[in-house]
């Protein structure tokens, strides 16, 4: 979803609105953050110990990662506008150096790479990211938290504290007009409803189990029609519940897995590679023609990205290797 809205949005091609239009990236983001929170909850109880923990998620988004920063930084030789000597130099070292440690947003844009594009930035999709490695961090202290001071307990305040966090920034910027409020009301403590949505189903995974179909058909109305200031509070749980009934509690539609777990790759790799078919005019010859060559390239590159990289960092042991049967 978030690859189809960034198709038109850097593409900037009037044939291609209906993507934006239709698709919401803000809603997949978040859906997103819910699967991670009962996933990542889930990593965490069954690994042996801290260490062990940390491990298993470095092990999963990290090698990727680095090869898209550094492979981006590579393509921009054959991008930039400046000669190598000028490109070799202070701005890409800064680059490297805020993007492999996940501090995107200090240098956004390599030096004199697609100046002509809508946006500058290489990997506008990575933003995410510094969340998600922050969510990582926190878990372990909040499972702590869980335990020591009962689960319904710390789940309500640190949900609240969330809502709070999240209204006043987005007041803010309502009354000042400064984007650096909505920018900041869109980092951790403002998403972590989300992800304590899904650790919620990890915990109490029978709320999935029961006849739940009226709750996810009132969520999923309230998500498509509900708005105003309880929109804060209940979106998160409406979402929370239409995302992992969907992924949990209805029959399986098949081993997709089995291909591979392209979704990671695909979200790493998609803004660059927009952003290089932008930038050499094949949207503008040809948006529709450029739509579906975009579709297989980033694909293809998600293919290679799993098989040559994410797998071999993994366990053998690991579900995200045993789900694709290829476990030796």
């Amino acid at each position: 979803m978030v690859f189809l809205v960034h198709v038109h949005v850097l593409s900037g091609e009037q044939g291609l609105v209906f993507l934006s239009r239709y698709v919401s990236a803000d809603l997949a983001v978040k859906s997103f953050f819910v699967v991670s929170g009962f996933l990542i909850f889930r990593s965490f109880e069954a690994s042996r110990s801290v260490i062990d923990y940390f491990e298993k998620r470095a092990r999963r988004i990290y090698p990727a990662y680095a090869c898209v920063i550094l492979v981006s930084a590579l393509m921009g030789l054959v991008v930039t506008q400046l000669r190598w000597s000028d490109y070799l130099s202070m701005p890409l070292l800064k680059y490297l150096a805020a993007n492999l440690v996940f501090l995107n947003f200090l240098t956004p844009a390599l030096p004199g790479v697609f100046t002509g594009n809508f946006l500058e930035v290489v990997n506008g999709a990575l933003w995410t990211l510094k969340i998600e490695v922050a969510f990582y961090l926190f878990v372990p202290v909040i499972a702590l938290l869980f335990r020591r001071f009962g689960f319904v307990q710390v789940l309500v305040v640190l949900y609240v504290m969330s809502v709070i966090y999240l209204l006043f920034f987005e007041i803010m910027a309502q009354r000042t007009g400064r984007p650096v409020f909505d920018m900041l009301a869109r980092q951790l403590p403002g998403q972590l409803t989300y992800f304590l949505i899904g650790g919620a189903f990890h915990y109490r995974e029978s709320l999935l189990r029961r006849r739940t179909w009226p709750i996810v058909i009132l969520s999923g109305l309230w998500l498509v029609f509900g708005s105003g200031p309880l929109d804060a509070i209940l979106a998160p749980i409406c979402l929370g519940f239409v995302v992992m009934y969907f992924a949990m509690g209805i029959p399986s539609l098949g081993n997709f897995g089995r291909y591979g777990d392209l979704s990671y790759g695909i979200y790493i790799i998609h803004f660059p590679v927009l952003q290089f078919l932008v930038w050499k005019g094949f949207f503008a010859r040809s948006p529709e023609i450029a739509f579906f060559a975009a579709i297989a390239v980033i694909n293809l590159l998600a293919w290679g990205s799993w098989h040559l990289v994410e797998k071999r960092w993994l366990r053998k042991s690991s579900h995200y290797v045993l789900s694709t049967g290829q476990a030796s």
